[in-house]
């Protein structure tokens, strides 16, 4: 069962180890985590339900609850102090394509607002309610979850769009069959939450982002049913399939999703490794996204996060032998950067690929550690999520932020996020810990993202003070990069005010333009993506 307040299955936890409490006190300062809104008081006080009957709709307070926010820091903070909480009216379970149907008539009927839902984890205030006069209609689509129909002839197979990661993978497998998309929410993400929000999956070097594998589907929308042809290739004007991606439910309802699939791989296996220097390792890991090489993930991570993450992996005793051989090899602990990678495809092409990603690696000055830390890494990578639930238990807030930028501004792009963060803590005489790794690899670019942990304010209202300032000077940096200012997370709420620097005054005016013909009466997630 997934917590009502938190990140995640609500039996799944992931320790902080007691060197890593020790270095947080160290590195942010000491703190005490503050007492949670009990879940009682919510349902007490939760508002009347302002929506007539639907055979359809339960107005449970509970159900409303859970679904009235997404994972972004302002529903943290909301869910745990109680303040500023907003409710939809109501939660829809539609189990067709024609229950949407119904749904969105009934909406149009009796002046509501719909919200989409699949699987909350949105970080950037996709689901939060807004509020006004007209009733808010959370639409859950977790009962639609089947695999309709496969064809593996043509690589191709049809879902319901409410369907989660794993269930999607194992409905695939047992055809021989995987999608091959990770992305860290995947137990918990939903497959028409990725073609709305644009996701990159951990894997996507090999099986490409949800926009390569998004073949097309259903949309139902305020004007009808619209259906999207998966066209292996048109030269028919432009590809309509790419405003249903990442449009976050301003134009309708993803209800079938038709996906491009991929044989069960022959191989697999993930590689750590350690770079003398940040230079060293942007300029190879550069090399082999260059080189095209058959890998399927690159992640790359600065010397602080490096040093981060051997601090909380609770293998102090290991942590400290790869040190030691760091140091045998030339290579101080204090400057070195990780590298994660992987493979994936046929055995021969795979074993060539690693043959020659250990070959960049070392002419850079690099050491190879093996599959021990790929393993471990891949064991726990959607087990990451689960230390926000524990770093906010002990009085620490987390978040992250990231971008695309061209390879010429990656250190930049770096460098100014983390400088911006701390200079924006600085401010209120607070210590921020702030650490960033490449985590997608483009011949062309990469991706930039950054996590930081910073001390809660007195007060929600200050604590979201804090967070506003430190996220806003980095969104800053992205505009002045020319970044874009979403790599995998979406627009939604957090995101709405930079988007115009990165779309320009006429692509801004295509988005209103097309979101006003679809959806004329403005129901369908207000004031997410356009402010």
């Amino acid at each position: 069962m997934l917590r009502w307040n938190g990140w995640g299955d609500e039996n799944t936890t992931m320790e902080l180890p007691r060197a890593g409490k020790a270095l947080l006190n160290e590195w942010v300062g000491e703190t005490a985590p503050s007492k949670d809104y009990p879940l009682e008081k919510f349902l007490a006080n939760a508002p009347p339900s302002r929506l007539p009957e639907h055979r359809l709709v339960t107005v449970d307070s509970m159900e409303r609850l859970v679904h009235s926010h997404g994972q972004s820091l302002p529903d943290w903070v909301a869910l745990r102090s109680g303040e500023a909480m907003s409710f939809v009216d109501g939660v829809a379970y539609p189990q067709t394509t024609q229950d949407i149907v119904e749904l969105l008539d009934f909406a149009s009927e009796k002046d509501i607002n719909i919200i989409p839902f699949g699987g909350g984890t949105s970080v950037v205030g996709h689901l939060t309610p807004r509020p006004g006069e007209r009733p808010v209609l959370c639409l859950s689509l977790e009962r639609m979850n089947r695999l309709l129909w496969i064809d593996p002839g043509s690589s191709l197979a049809l879902f319901e769009a409410g369907v989660r990661g794993p269930d999607l993978e194992a409905q695939l497998a047992a055809h021989g069959f995987t999608l091959g998309h990770y992305p860290q929410s995947f137990e918990c993400s939903t497959l028409g939450g990725w073609v709305v929000t644009r996701s990159s999956g951990q894997q996507s070097m090999y099986y490409g982002r949800i926009e390569a594998l998004f073949a097309g589907g259903e949309m139902v929308t305020p004007k009808g049913l619209w259906e999207l042809l998966p066209h292996p290739a048109s030269a028919a004007g432009p590809d309509l399939r790419q405003m249903v991606l990442g449009s976050e439910g301003r134009m309708g309802v993803l209800s079938t999703a038709k996906v491009r699939v991929s044989p069960l791989p022959e191989f697999e296996a993930f590689y750590g490794a350690f770079l003398p220097s940040w230079d060293a390792g942007v300029n190879a890991v550069r090399n082999m996204a260059v080189a095209r090489l058959p890998l399927c993930m690159i992640r790359l991570s600065n010397p602080v996060e490096t040093v981060t993450q051997l601090a909380l992996s609770g293998h102090e005793t290991q942590s400290a032998l790869v040190k030691k051989y760091l140091g045998l090899r030339g290579i101080s602990a204090k400057s070195a950067c990780m590298i994660l990678f992987g493979l994936t495809g046929q055995k021969a092409f795979a074993n060539a690929g690693l043959s020659q990603a250990k070959s960049i690696i070392r002419k850079h000055g690099g050491v190879v550690v093996g599959q021990t830390m790929g393993n471990t890494w891949k064991k726990k990578r959607f087990l990451v999520p689960y230390l926000r639930n524990t770093l906010w238990e002990a009085g620490y807030v987390v978040d992250t932020l990231e971008t695309a930028v061209t390879w010429d501004k990656v250190t930049l792009t770096m460098e100014g996020f983390e400088q911006a963060i701390k200079e924006a803590a600085a401010k209120e005489n607070e210590k921020v810990h702030v650490f960033t790794h490449l985590s997608h690899i483009y011949p062309s670019g990469s991706s930039v993202y950054t996590s930081y942990v910073f001390r809660p304010g007195k007060t929600p209202q200050q604590t979201l003070s804090r967070w506003k300032r430190m996220k806003d000077a980095a969104s800053n940096v992205i505009t002045r990069m020319g970044g874009t200012i979403s790599h995998q997370h979406g627009v939604g709420e957090d995101h709405a005010p930079y988007l115009p620097a990165e779309k320009g005054k006429i692509g801004m005016e295509i988005l209103k333009q097309t979101f006003a013909h679809m959806d004329s009466q403005g129901r369908m997630n207000p004031g997410k993506l356009l402010e």
